[in-house]
This record gives structure tokens, sequence and C-alpha cells, in this order.
């Protein structure tokens, strides 16, 4: 893994880290304030031996560093723990004195320091006191030779003393190590939910997962829950860009081969693909395309919610004989959209879909439109997506940010490429767009706003191709035309 991915998932998933360093200041202040203060007393020695000389001060230097790290463990030593003891009752035993007992050299000195830490500044002093003492007689005991000579002479040349103030707990010290800690272990734990999550959180993940070409992302819009359709005051929204941009590219997929019967599906029920196939027929249809939009996901519509229309008789309908194509379908609005609702649920949807009647209709409405799209149902729940798709020229496969996992995706795309599906591209929904992308469109749009800009360039390139389209087909009135498709 990449270090950018690495880093990708501590900005994803920033909080983790937040909620770490949080969680180990407040454990570093609360051994802080619980932390007995400890105070420590020391004294330094200096050790020397008789010379007679030049040559033998150099020599007895060098012998002198040499014992002095021998003298260094004797401050530790079982034997003078119990002399303290003997000597000076603190209510500590010599396991307790040795404990607290901590020795420290100079390199090229013969200076030796011991220190002596414990909660009672008293007794702290106390123990160095008799500690000092006790260690000059046992040293001088130890290094008397049989003669009465003793070759080595320590001497107190500092101390004892002891701290005025506790050298432990150290307050900002354990608090900035705590949030070191925090911050890495933080940081650890952010990334490994970031690889431990399979969703999908990006649209180069999408792609992947799909293997084709991400058309679009949809950013995320809180008020689109109770405004789903680019239409009033969202027709000027991020949102609603987003969708032109996405008839942008899906126009210009294969411009040798363009689709013109596109199957809208998802790999999971609630992913958006309904209110992406309302949006991107009423984009179409504002970009003066002829656009046939059809309800297929016989099992949960939603077409007619969205757009405020009576899916009493519909598809359903036209497939099993009941009515005409052109008696159902219905006008949306003032563009050039024509709707044909679910109609009855029928108790075999998918037989339905798949009959001769479907593909007898779909031939006959991309006669009679420049544009079909069909909302299906999603391609892990019900094989009627998959039906639908087969018969049309392609199919859109949309996917919300944070809710399928990658193996859902992949497993969606693999059941339209093995039967052949023509997978146009893939469009992430409900996408968060970074603030700077959309702080851009804002003042983009603000400024078009006020200096009264015209129709963007591919709406109006959009607009002349239908008319090229309309001239070819010679159909003057669409609704007329479903009127006389057989049955």
């Amino acid at each position: 893994m990449d270090l950018l991915r690495q880093l990708r998932h501590v900005r994803r998933h920033w909080w983790v880290a937040l909620v770490t360093v949080m969680v180990a200041l407040g454990i570093s202040a609360f051994l802080t304030v619980r932390a007995q203060p400890r105070y420590v007393a020391s004294v330094t020695f200096f050790v020397t031996t008789p010379n007679s000389g030049v040559t033998d001060a150099y020599q007895g230097g060098l012998f002198l560093q040499q014992r002095v790290k021998s003298y260094a463990d004797l401050l530790s030593s079982d034997r003078l723990a119990q002399s303290v003891v003997a000597e000076t009752p603190v209510g500590l035993t010599a396991d307790e004195v040795q404990r607290r007992v901590s020795t420290s050299t100079e390199t090229g000195t013969v200076l030796l320091r011991a220190s002596v830490t414990d909660t009672d500044q008293t007794r702290a002093l106390r123990v160095t006191e008799t500690l000092a003492n006790k260690f000059v007689e046992l040293v001088q005991k130890v290094e008397t030779t049989p003669e009465g000579k003793a070759p080595i002479k320590i001497e107190v040349v500092s101390g004892p003393r002891v701290s005025a103030n506790p050298v432990s707990p150290q307050p900002v010290r354990n608090l900035a190590l705590g949030g070191v800690i925090g911050l890495i272990l933080g940081v650890g734990l952010a990334i490994l939910r970031g690889v431990a999550d399979v969703r999908l959180r990006d649209a180069a993940g999408l792609q992947r997962a799909t293997g084709s070409a991400l058309l679009g992302e949809i950013p995320f819009e809180a008020n689109a829950r109770s405004a789903p359709l680019i239409v009033g005051d969202a027709a000027n929204s991020a949102r609603a860009e987003a969708v032109r941009k996405l008839r942008t590219n899906l126009r210009f997929v294969d411009v040798h081969e363009p689709a013109r019967v596109i199957a809208v599906t998802s790999a999971l029920q609630g992913e958006g693909k309904t209110t992406l196939s309302c949006n991107l027929a009423i984009a179409l249809a504002e970009a003066g395309w002829r656009v046939l939009l059809v309800d297929a996901d016989l099992r949960r519509p939603k077409v007619d919610d969205y757009l405020g229309l009576d899916a009493g008789v519909g598809l359903t309908d036209v497939l099993v004989g009941d009515v005409k194509v052109g008696d159902v379908v219905q006008r949306w609005g003032d563009k050039s959209l024509l709707v044909l609702p679910s109609g009855s649920a029928p108790p075999n949807p998918s037989e339905l879909l798949g009959s001769k009647a479907m593909s007898d209709l779909l031939l006959a409405l991309r006669e009679s439109a420049d544009i079909v799209i069909i909302d299906t149902a999603p391609l892990l729940a019900v094989t009627d997506g998959v039906v639908v798709a087969v018969q049309a020229d392609g199919a859109l496969l949309v996917t919300q940010q944070g809710r399928t996992s990658r193996t859902q995706v992949a497993a969606a795309a693999r059941s339209l490429h093995s039967v052949s599906v023509r997978l146009l591209g893939c469009v992430l929904n409900m996408a968060k767009v970074a603030k700077a992308e959309a702080y851009q469109y804002e003042a983009y749009r603000v400024v078009a706003s006020t200096t009264g800009a015209s129709v963007p360039a591919d709406r109006a390139a959009s607009g002349r191709h239908s008319e090229t389209i309309t001239g070819v087909n010679g159909v003057a009135d669409h609704t007329q035309e479903l009127t006389r498709l057989p049955r």
C-alpha cells in the first residue's frame, strides 16, 4: 500500500486518531494526578589514590577509573543496604533500600554519584546520608590490605542534598508523551480501519472494482431527500451540474456506437439509481433530446413517486397486452420527456421483462425517442436488472459512496459481463466532494448568474444534435408516434 493511500485512510478516519489522542491525554492526566510525588536525594564521591609522581598519577588514574565501575555496583549491594537499615531505622527493608538507590559515573573521571528516590523527602535525605557514611566505611574495609594500608581514598565532594521540588510526576512531559503515543496509535488505528473497510470510499476504488470508466460523481446534498429532482432551485446546485456532466460523458462514451437505450441499475437497493434515472432523463430533455423514461423496476417502482405521476397503468399492462403503449405514456413537465410508469404489480416480473413483448416494445421505443432511460431492479437482489440490461444498448452502474462494498460492486459488474452486457460506465452517487471544488462551482455559478451567462455549450450542442435526429426520423410529434406502436 502506498503512502498516498495511507494518508487518505488517515484523512477519512481522522476522528479515530482524534479520539485516540484524547483518550491517551486523559489517561496521562489521570495517572499524573494519581501519582505520588517523588523526591531525589543525591551525593557525589571523589575516588583517589596516593601517588609519588606524574607516571604514578597517570597509572593511578587508570586504576581508579576501573575501580569506580566496581564501586557503582557496591553502592546497590545487599551488604551496604543492610548496613543502612541497621544504622537508620526508616521503615524500609534492605530490598526496598536497594530499589531506591541508583548510581552514575562520568566517563574519564573518578566521580561517582549515588541517588535515592523516595516519596518521602525527609526519608530520602536520611537514607542518602547514612548511605554515604556506610559506603566510605565499606570501601575502606574492603580495600585495606593485611598490612593496614588502603590504596583507595573516597571523599564526599557534593551533598547529601535533596531536591526541593518533586522530580515526578512531570505533568508537561507526561501529557506530551501521552499525546505523541496517542497520535501514533491513532494514526495506526485509522490506517487499520481504512484497510479493513471494504466499502467503496472513492472513485478510484469504484473503477477498479467494476473495470469500467467513471462517468460521473454526484455530490451528496442534505436537501436531496426532500427535493430529489434537479428542478427549481435545485437546478442550480452542484448536484445538478454533476448530472449534466454525466449527460455529456454518457453521450460521448462511444461516438461511433452511441447508446440509445440505457439501463440504469445498481448492486443494492437504496443507492439512488431511481433518482439518478429521473435526473438524467430531465437533464437530457433540457438539452433538447426526446427522452423516454421507463420504470422497469416492477417489484419496487419509485419513478411515479418522484415525478408525481399516476402509476396505475403502465409497463406491465403494455407487456400483457391490455393497453397500447401510447395510451399509458405520460408527458412530464414542459420538456420533451415522456414517462412510462411500471403499472400493475405482476406475479412474475423476471419472465415478463425477458419476454418477446418486452423486446418488441424496446425496439419500438428506440425508433420513437432519441434516448430511452430504463430504471431497473438492483442486480444482486433479483435477476430483473440483468434481464433488462441484456436488451438495452448498455448499462450504467450506480454505486453509493460508503455504503456498498467492493465485493458487492464487483459481483454486480460480473453479473453484467457474464451475459455480455455492455457496461457503459459507473457513477459514484452521494459522493463527498472537497470543499474547494464546491466553492469553485458556487463562485462560478454566482459570477455566471450576475453576468448573464448564456446556455452551456454542451446543452446547445446537444440541442442541435437533437434537431438533426428529428429531421432524419421525420417524427414531428413523438406522442402520436407512440400511439401507433403495435401491441
